[in-house]
């Protein structure tokens, strides 16, 4: 079964292939995608590689984590789900009309 791994800290000139390429001495690459910002498609510095087997996987994060990789040291961990994530920013906090953000409650005034 195939691991996504999370990949931090690469330079702004990693591509997608020279990822694949890197990651391939610790075992198959089943994918590996460089995360570009929409508008200037330039590296945001992280991105995601999916290895063969779990054991591949392992190894990828035994061998990579915290090595230095076209002048940067590499954050290397398992990949979560967003889902997964816990916390957050929350929602929009009421206020003293019990609305969020948006909503006001107006009252006349005569």
């Amino acid at each position: 079964m195939a691991s996504k791994l999370y990949v931090g800290g690469l330079s702004y000139s990693t591509t997608s292939e020279s990822l694949r390429s890197h990651f391939a001495q610790c075992g198959t690459v089943e994918s590996a995608q460089v995360v570009t910002d929409r508008v200037t498609s330039q590296s945001r510095g992280f991105g995601f590689v999916e290895m063969a087997t779990e054991a591949d996987a392992k190894a990828a994060i035994g061998k990579l984590d915290g090595q230095p990789f076209e002048g940067r040291r590499l954050k290397v961990d398992i990949a979560t789900s967003q889902g997964a994530k816990s916390g957050g920013a929350g929602g929009g906090g009421g206020s003293r009309h019990g609305g969020g953000f948006g909503s006001r409650v107006r009252t006349a005034r005569w």
